[in-house]
């Protein structure tokens, strides 16, 4: 279990490298160029002089996340061929740099969706909340008030020239039902994969989060069936899953540990996190214990040891503690926790399996 951590860039975040530094465990850091406008190429200088900064801190940059997907190529538009090109030369330049996975999505127009940034939990801390009803009542418009108040800092999929677009955006996708979004899906696959396959890169697809139709959006992918879907569409190396815990465990006919137990082997990178859900469809993110939650994160990590799991793992999203101001789900000191639980998780499996005691 290779551990990680997100980590926004200078200036765009407010954790430093220093402080991750001080986190036992912590290999690598998950990155992106975060300020770069979805579907333009990476380039090789910018991509070089990011990679250097972080690795003069000691860490390795295998695990970019992530390189969006243009709405062009989600809808099916004329002018994707355009907007595939340039991901295909993306790949191509983060590869000749050693990056080994992409983490992406194919969520239309909403990547994460939450309705309140710093929700009160028992304990006094805050955390990301959704409140189904309100999802179900909402008018698009005000969410994206909601998220753009949370933070002067980038929120990956609320990027503010897409969401001025947004009246747009949701007309064009009134054409495009699930059907027609895996159709599209399938022929970016067959476009990129090609080209990641012989750069020797990873491209792994994040479940949606939540995993429900939103606003009338299609999501597709929810559960084990997607995966199976996605398999049928290439079997290519390159055509890979990212594991996350609390967007497909959202819904609690995802059995993590049984989808861990199917389908890690071909997750080159994990998202573990807990979210207590409620009968209503409500879910509030939690700490990454166990109990806090209803994700079962001990059977998830029992069966990455199981499977003698060296994918790239890293705690999600984590409650606001201590008084820490931070991007919303982002901060410093509940994801270091996360860490510390999941590798003495780790440890204890490992220790198990080899006899000792």
């Amino acid at each position: 279990m290779n551990i990680t951590f997100r980590w926004y860039g200078r200036g765009n975040d407010t954790v430093t490298l220093e402080q991750v530094k001080q986190i036992p465990g912590v290999k690598g850091i998950v990155w992106a160029l975060h300020q770069k406008p979805v579907g333009e190429v990476w380039e090789k200088e910018e991509i070089k002089d990011e990679i250097d900064y972080i690795q003069s801190f000691g860490f390795h940059t295998d695990v970019v996340e992530s390189v969006n997907v243009h709405e062009s190529i989600k809808l099916g538009n004329e002018d994707r061929m355009m907007y595939i090109e340039n991901y295909k030369e993306t790949i191509r330049n983060l590869a000749e740099a050693g990056v080994k996975v992409i983490c992406y999505n194919f969520m239309p127009i909403f990547d994460w969706t939450r309705t309140e940034m710093f929700h009160p939990l028992e304990d006094g801390s805050t955390a990301l909340f959704y409140e189904k009803a309100k999802v179900d009542k909402l008018d698009p418009r005000e969410l994206i008030r909601t998220v753009s108040e949370a933070s002067d800092l980038t929120l990956p999929g609320w990027e503010p020239e897409k969401m001025e677009r947004i009246s747009e955006l949701f007309e064009a996708y009134k054409s495009v039902d699930e059907e027609k979004l895996w159709a599209n899906l399938e022929i970016f696959l067959k476009e990129i994969l090609p080209v990641a396959e012989a750069c020797g890169v990873k491209m792994a697809i994040h479940p949606d989060d939540p995993p429900w139709s939103i606003f009338g959006l299609p999501r597709i992918i929810t559960g084990e069936a997607s995966y199976e879907k996605l398999i049928a569409i290439s079997d290519s190396p390159s055509n890979a899953f990212t594991m996350c815990t609390g967007s497909m465990g959202a819904n609690p006919e995802n059995d993590m540990v049984q989808v861990a137990k199917n389908y890690a082997y071909r997750a080159p990178f994990s998202h573990i996190r807990n979210v207590k859900i409620y009968e209503n469809g409500d879910f509030v993110e939690t700490s990454h214990y166990t109990q806090d939650g209803s994700i079962n994160i001990q059977g998830v990590v029992e069966e990455l040891s199981k499977q003698n799991y060296t994918g790239y793992v890293r705690p999600d999203h984590g409650r606001h503690i201590w008084g820490e101001v931070c991007r919303p789900g982002y901060g410093l000191y509940d994801r270091a926790l996360g860490i510390m639980y999941l590798l003495g998780l780790w440890d204890a499996y490992e220790s198990s399996k080899a006899g000792n005691k």
